[in-house]
């Protein structure tokens, strides 16, 4: 019998690359996206925390009530390129100005997780680092022209398109830069487990 067999997982979240990557591990489950979360933070909160702190409040707003063998999952993902917090953008020019400053650059991707069980809150994060080729603006346009990228923070995903032309390397967990750094999270899940 596999270790999680008898729990079912909450993803409160509505990302759908949080959803595969959960699946990918096996897990039976349940998705509840339909809840409000007001994502902001206290501005003197160092930026390693605020993926955490936000994740935490996710966990906290989700309204799904866990049964003894349910067990949440929330994360939130931020990311970082000179001292400046890039979240999800809300236009295309949001997205653009974010992907020019990302280009030819290094930035932090930053995965905040909160996992609730038995009554009990455990909370951590994970910190990739990207660097990014230069990108051109025609580069830049056509990958939120065709991907719409309004759902990503820091405007991008590493498995798409600007992923396969732009990533120059990564230092940390590539699934952390999609979203969910499963094996820390897998290690977690057995040691409360």
């Amino acid at each position: 019998m596999y270790l999680f067999d008898k729990y079912t997982f909450i993803l409160a979240s509505s990302s759908p690359r949080r959803r595969e990557l959960l699946k990918g591990l096996g897990l039976r489950l349940q998705v509840v996206d339909k809840f409000h979360v007001c994502e902001s933070y206290p501005k003197n909160l160092p930026k390693e925390e605020i993926a955490g702190y936000l994740a935490n409040i996710k966990a906290d707003s989700c309204p799904h009530r866990l049964l003894d063998n349910e067990i949440l999952i929330a994360a939130d993902t931020i990311v970082v390129c000179d001292n400046i917090i890039f979240g999800k953008p809300k236009t295309c020019e949001d997205a653009k100005d974010m992907l020019e400053r990302l280009s030819g650059r290094e930035h932090k991707v930053i995965t905040g997780v909160t996992v609730v069980f038995n009554g009990k809150t455990y909370t951590f994060s994970e910190t990739s680092t990207v660097n990014f080729n230069e990108l051109s603006i025609d580069e830049i346009d056509h990958y939120i022209d065709e991907y719409k990228p309004f759902d990503k923070a820091g405007s991008y995903a590493i498995q798409e398109w600007i992923g396969f032309i732009g990533i120059k390397s990564i230092n940390g967990c590539y699934y952390n830069i999609m979203g969910l750094p499963l094996q820390k999270l897998y290690t977690l899940l057995k040691k409360i487990l």
